[in-house]
């Protein structure tokens, strides 16, 4: 906490009144401070994070913020070992929670992006994320998603060159898989551990792995671990179709974050991840 109570002190000039560890996450202590002149704060710290790791996240939370179509957490400081944001209690969904998310991500998702990638490289977990611009969702998705987590895996010993190549043959074929679409901002990492009711009972996005991407594939994450709830979708649907038959294209989506956790957390995920390589390669 050094550094958070220098920043209050010297900055702010304030310090810590109480604070209360907060439960959720598996990759940074988080905890609810009130300061000395009453204000609230939420502060992420992680010792051993990489420089960029928390300056990521704000700029990601600040993208998500300035859409202005869902809440998120406005961020007062970001440094190298943590990020003090704005707390947000969280509370029972209010009963319009599915409309309003569906509705908030769908307008955000109709909002213009330059390019596939990002302003800057960001993380979807502990892992690095590469979001260099990209014209071709296809190419960004193939290089800069798939392949960037099936090199790693190689690394690790996850996946063996055959597979890779599986993997890489898939990649060739996403064109004809995967339909053109526009890049939108995107959260990227939109499970239901990373929203929850604000005080009103209201949507609120937190922990993104923000970047311009297809919206398909957002929709495609809210799948993974079991799906929201079925107003969601008829809500965001409304504002944003899709092409036909994007719920069939969730597996070649997911496989992103199935490789991914397969890096994160090992061997648990190699069937998913083998089977959805078969299926397509």
């Amino acid at each position: 906490m050094d550094d958070i109570t220098h920043w209050l002190q010297n900055e702010l000039e304030t310090d810590i009144a109480r604070s209360e560890r907060l439960s959720g996450g598996d990759i940074c202590d988080t905890t609810h401070i009130v300061t000395t002149d009453g204000r609230d704060l939420c502060i992420k710290q992680q010792a051993s994070a990489p420089r960029d790791f928390f300056i990521a996240e704000a700029t990601g939370l600040a993208a998500l913020r300035d859409a202005g179509t869902l809440r998120v957490p406005e961020v007062y400081e970001a440094r190298e070992h943590f990020i003090a944001m704005e707390y947000i209690a969280p509370a029972r969904r209010a009963d319009d929670y599915w409309r309003r998310l569906g509705e908030g991500l769908a307008h955000m998702h109709r909002q213009p992006a330059p390019a596939f990638g990002f302003s800057i490289d960001n993380y979807c977990g502990r892992t690095p994320q590469p979001n260099p611009e990209t014209p071709s969702g296809h190419e960004f998705f193939a290089e800069h998603r798939l392949m960037y987590q099936g090199r790693l895996a190689h690394e690790q010993g996850h996946l063996d060159s055959h597979e890779l190549d599986a993997l890489e043959r898939l990649c060739t074929r996403l064109p004809t898989l995967i339909p053109d679409q526009s890049p939108s901002l995107i959260h990227g990492d939109l499970w239901g551990g990373n929203i929850h009711g604000d005080e009103q009972g209201h949507p609120v996005l937190i922990d993104p792995a923000t970047h311009w991407g297809w919206a398909e594939a957002e929709l495609a994450m809210t799948r993974l671990f079991g799906g929201f709830d079925p107003e969601f979708y008829e809500h965001y649907l409304a504002v944003n179709p899709l092409e036909p038959g994007w719920r069939e294209r969730v597996p070649l989506y997911n496989l992103y974050h199935l490789l991914n956790h397969l890096n994160l957390f090992g061997s648990s995920y190699y069937p998913q991840v083998i089977q959805v390589v078969s299926d397509y390669s």
